[in-house]
């Protein structure tokens, strides 16, 4: 029987986090090292994912960057296998890699409709599928999809107009459910963590800006700290969830009770 600081111990692991060079994918990619597993960062941003890693190596962990564009299958295909070339094995996922592009749904063009659904389901299952054969090799696998509450129902439009984003992000949601379904007989968990309003660079405008009327609607009266949001990834990367899957977890300050 395991006690619980060995429940939450995440050495001898490998992680690849999608947009891990920056904003949530940074975070919670501090918080995985931080419980000992090494981490693969990958993004568009080759420099922003190797300053993510100079940081996390400092923490006493071995971090590789890489550059990845999710929409294109040449890159997924390298970033998995320099992944296991230096590793020799992925054991937690996380699809935290997105975008998004704000317009009222009546003006939407359909090529920028395109562009998120590209990287945020498209680009997602490419990889969940490329680093999903070598966790049904290993037989063991932690794949966690980072939704948004904005994929929970429909938003005010002052606050968000992104109909693609909640589209992507709601899509999410059921994909980590089916995917549970398809892959739990190879010992792979797959979970969702729902974020609400964090502090970060592609938020920053809207807290900036309209941030008592975004707190105004949370239970807890506050915006995300780095802190909430490494609790939970590391939750389910651990063995601590071993027996949890298909869940979707909010960490939103209570923002979707309301939904």
């Amino acid at each position: 029987m395991m006690n619980v600081k060995n429940l939450f111990d995440l050495q001898e692991k490998v992680s690849l986090v999608t947009g891990g060079g920056y904003g949530l994918g940074k975070i919670m990619a501090t918080g995985l090292a931080e419980a000992g597993s090494k981490v693969v960062v990958c993004s568009r941003n080759l420099e922003a994912c190797e300053e993510t890693a100079r940081e996390l190596e400092k923490i006493g962990v071995e971090s590789l960057p890489l550059k990845c564009d999710l929409t294109n299958e040449t890159d997924v295909d390298l970033a998995i296998s320099n992944t296991l070339d230096r590793f020799n094995r992925i054991d937690i996922l996380v699809n935290n890699a997105g975008r998004t592009w704000g317009a009222p749904p009546e003006d939407f063009k359909l090529k920028d409709w395109q562009k998120v659904i590209d990287v945020n389901l498209n680009g997602t299952f490419l990889i969940t599928q490329r680093a999903g054969r070598e966790m049904i090799r290993q037989k063991s696998g932690k794949i966690i999809n980072i939704s948004s509450y904005a994929g929970l129902g429909g938003t005010d439009p002052n606050h968000l107009n992104a109909i693609p984003y909640n589209t992507s992000k709601g899509a999410l949601i059921v994909f980590t459910k089916d995917l549970a379904t398809k892959w739990a007989p190879h010992n792979i968990n797959v979970n969702c963590i729902v974020p609400g309003w964090f502090p970060t660079k592609m938020t920053k405008w809207m807290i900036d800006n309209k941030g008592d009327a975004l707190s105004s609607r949370m239970l807890i009266k506050r915006f995300g700290r780095e802190e909430d949001l490494k609790g939970a990834i590391v939750y389910l990367a651990s063995p601590a969830s071993d027996y949890v899957t298909g869940q979707t977890l909010c960490v939103d300050g209570g923002l979707s009770a309301w939904i």
